[in-house]
């Protein structure tokens, strides 16, 4: 734990939201926080210092994709994930349970662990929780991700509840395994949709919890409603001396509605992804560039963006590099998006710290950006 540290530097008075400070080895994290996601050592199209420019605190990298290319053992000789990728801030792996689950051509779980296929080249490979434990640790990210099961949404209660009692297993499995000090695992919350299975995982989760915990298998095709529900439910029993990450959020107004319901870390693909096809998060909603409406618009993007695109580049530009598949759209878009973002977070910082959060939310629901 002398790797690590959480404080809360203030509490919103008007809505409980709060400003935190979590010190890792690789550097200090102010939440609320969004993740940009590097898949593969890499946040698509852009270089790390592009990454660093937009604001991000924080990477996130997939165990599964290293694991399968170019390996764990390859990346941990080069000295980690850190120098392999040239990223010296802090970084977050998860555990590859997610895409064992939902990549995989064929897989078959068993209390062991999980048998599956590859979805590159249809190998077969069997993940357990230690497995995982070793791939994450020759990784060498600050925040490791235990190995859960994460239940399909629609799942019945019955097997919901054997998800969860799987995954407490495999946590107590991770936690025998995991020895790094440099590292902290983060437990993750199950409990699909139901209220009791969330309370119950949380519950049993908490003990396992040193500085961190994840709520995971939300953000997974439910309504949007059903997901702020059940976050409710858990809100007041979620522990106060340690970051909170939900996992696999990145829309504005998830973003917004978590952090007021005590969510401090985000991550998502969303805001890369969309750029590669020409959509744009903005203070006056979505664009997408690609429309006949941008061909002769040479106003900025966004005119509340100090990001680099929106300093130097006009509409019709980037309509005309979207639409000719030129790779600077792709970067110019993904660079504004995740500035986008990070912009939000200092604005709900600002906002929690004037302890006017609620109308800081309030105003979010009303505005254009409420998408």
């Amino acid at each position: 734990m002398e790797h690590f540290e959480y404080k809360v530097l203030h509490v919103c008075k008007q809505s409980g939201a709060r400003v935190g400070e979590f010190t890792t080895p690789h550097g200090k994290i102010i939440t609320p926080v969004f993740m940009p996601v590097g898949t593969q050592a890499t946040v698509k199209a852009l270089t790390p210092r592009a990454v660093a420019e937009t604001g991000a605190q924080i990477l996130l990298s997939n165990t599964y994709h290293l694991y399968m290319r170019p390996g764990h053992k390859l990346v941990e000789r080069a000295g980690g994930l850190h120098k392999f990728m040239g990223w010296d801030k802090p970084i977050l792996t998860d555990s590859g349970g997610f895409q064992v689950f939902s990549l995989a051509k064929l897989n078959n779980i068993t209390d062991e662990g999980v048998l599956f296929h590859s979805h590159l080249d249809g190998s077969k490979h069997f993940f357990t929780p230690e497995l995982a434990m070793e791939i994450e640790n020759s990784l060498g990210a600050d925040i490791i991700m235990a190995f859960d099961e994460c239940s399909t949404y629609g799942a019945d209660h019955d097997y919901a509840q054997k998800a969860l009692q799987r995954t407490i297993a495999w946590l107590k499995r991770c936690y025998a395994t995991h020895t790094t000090p440099t590292q902290m695992l983060f437990p993750i919350v199950q409990g699909n949709m139901f209220e009791d299975l969330r309370l119950r995982s949380l519950q049993e989760t908490i003990p396992y919890a040193r500085c961190g915990i994840a709520i995971g298998g939300l953000s997974v095709g439910e309504p949007k409603d059903l997901m702020y529900k059940i976050m409710d439910v858990m809100r007041p029993h979620y522990p106060q001396n340690m970051p909170r990450y939900l996992m696999g959020v990145g829309s504005a107004d998830c973003l917004v509605e978590g952090v007021l319901r005590g969510i401090d870390m985000f991550d998502c693909v969303l805001p890369t992804r969309t750029a590669r096809y020409g959509t744009a998060m903005t203070s006056r909603g979505k664009i997408s560039v690609r429309n006949a409406a941008y061909k002769e618009d040479f106003t900025t993007l966004d005119p509340d963006c100090d990001c680099y695109c929106c300093r130097n580049f006009t509409k019709a530009y980037l309509r005309h590099l979207i639409n000719t598949d030129e790779i600077l759209g792709a970067e110019l878009l993904s660079m504004h998006n995740i500035r986008y973002l990070t912009r939000l977070t200092e604005r709900m910082r600002d906002a929690i710290m004037a302890d006017s959060f609620g109308d800081f939310a309030e105003a979010f629901r009303s505005s254009p950006e409420y998408c």
